[in-house]
């Protein structure tokens, strides 16, 4: 798992415990990152945009309607958390590419952090628990038990078994693209650092855009499979 990462060993309350430092650098840069733009586009908010606030109202205004539309009259409840979902996904997905990939340490490679299951796995296990948590709130506990006849236990059975799937699914298939890629142009760089890899590096920025999207898009169908009523 931590094969090509900047490892840190230490040990935390007498447990040896390793740490991918260049992932966690990069989580926390994104973090930051989103935060200073954030302010600087929400500062000095006008009726006449600026590029960076247009940017965002775009960027805020799409993922609006499609809580609106995908879960209905609650979506801005938890528009909130699909937003944020997708900003730091795709700020987290770009932060591998240049010109972050120009620069070398010894300690080894600065990646993006959703190249680690470590981060794919932490953000779907939120997802699991947020969407499982608004279901109990809204339907009881009838969200996770149907009845006792033998079509609903067998129907509650597939419904547990769907739920822990899920989060594998989506973290797997955000970390195993954007950590392919990588791979990819890692091995284009060793070739030939010129013209080459650019092809690739430019599908794969488009990757990262469509991989947040598909992440945050299937979490917004969870939470509306979770809060709407059953026809």
């Amino acid at each position: 798992m931590s094969e090509g990462h900047w490892v840190v060993n230490t040990v935390i309350l007498g447990q040896p415990m390793a740490f991918n430092m260049d992932t966690l650098v990069t989580m926390w840069a994104a973090m930051i990152f989103l935060l200073l733009v954030s302010f600087v586009a929400t500062r000095n908010l006008s009726i006449f945009p600026t590029k960076i606030q247009m940017i965002f109202e775009t960027i805020l205004g799409y993922f609006k309607n499609l809580t609106d539309t995908t879960i209905g009259n609650e979506g801005r409840k938890h528009f909130p958390l699909i937003a944020s979902l997708f900003l730091f996904i795709v700020t987290a997905n770009l932060m591998g590419q240049l010109p972050l990939r120009m620069i070398e340490l010894k300690q080894g490679e600065i990646a993006s952090p959703t190249n680690d299951i470590n981060l794919t796995a932490g953000l779907a296990i939120v997802v699991l628990v947020y969407y499982v948590t608004v279901g109990l709130i809204k339907k009881n506990f009838r969200f996770l038990f149907h009845g006792f006849s033998i079509s609903a236990i067998i129907s509650t059975l597939l419904e547990f078994l769907d739920m822990i799937t899920r989060p594998f699914s989506l973290a797997l298939r955000l970390f195993c693209n954007i950590l392919v890629g990588e791979l990819l142009i890692a091995a284009l760089l060793s070739i030939c650092a010129w013209i080459v890899p650019l092809p690739m590096m430019f599908f794969e920025v488009l990757v990262a855009c469509l991989q947040a999207l598909v992440f945050t898009m299937l979490t917004t169908v969870y939470i509306a499979a979770a809060v709407n009523s059953e026809e």
